[in-house]
């Protein structure tokens, strides 16, 4: 079996290979995927991260934007973590925004339906980065889960520290 993760840096992309037997197989079937983003002001220096875990396999990502808000960060998080899957996967997306968890679980099926607006008729925020996302979802078996931010929850931790390391790349 072919790890289902590729390994990518912002500096640097490999492709990270595992074989395992059968019986391991039921057990790296998954990827489990936390996200997170920041904002050093909103809008302002931002940053997002992302842990990909895969059985024993674990890869961080992340990346930052000079002028952006959090709610961006948010979202391109996922994108970025989705899109380092080299192949269809089942997916369990681990995240802190109610925002990202808000609008993939309820508000997305009406903004594409209104032609990608709001049921107030509004253009949609961040469309681009949705429309990625939908994009990158459409490919993956996806479950979402929402954690609590800063609340323990060490997939969570971690991807807030990556974010945050994010900022620091565009200082």
């Amino acid at each position: 079996m072919t790890s289902a993760v590729e390994s990518t840096t912002t500096e640097s992309t490999s492709t990270v290979e595992t074989t395992s037997t059968e019986s391991d197989a039921a057990l790296q079937s998954t990827v489990e995927m936390w996200t997170d983003g920041a904002c050093k002001g909103n809008p302002g220096l931002g940053g997002w991260g992302a842990l990909l875990r895969f059985g024993e396999h674990e890869k961080e990502l992340f990346g930052g934007e000079k002028v952006t808000t959090n709610n961006r960060m948010e979202l391109k998080a996922v994108v970025e973590a989705l899109r380092a899957l080299k192949r269809p996967s089942t997916v369990i997306i681990h995240v802190d925004s109610s925002y990202v968890m808000n609008g993939m679980k309820t508000w997305i099926k009406g903004w594409k339906r209104n032609g990608w607006k709001t049921a107030s008729k509004q253009p949609v925020k961040n469309v681009d980065l949705w429309q990625e996302l939908d994009a990158e979802v459409a490919q993956h078996q996806v479950s979402w889960v929402w954690v609590k931010g800063h609340a323990g929850d060490p997939g969570n931790e971690r991807a807030d520290a990556l974010a945050n390391l994010g900022v620091d790349s565009v200082r």
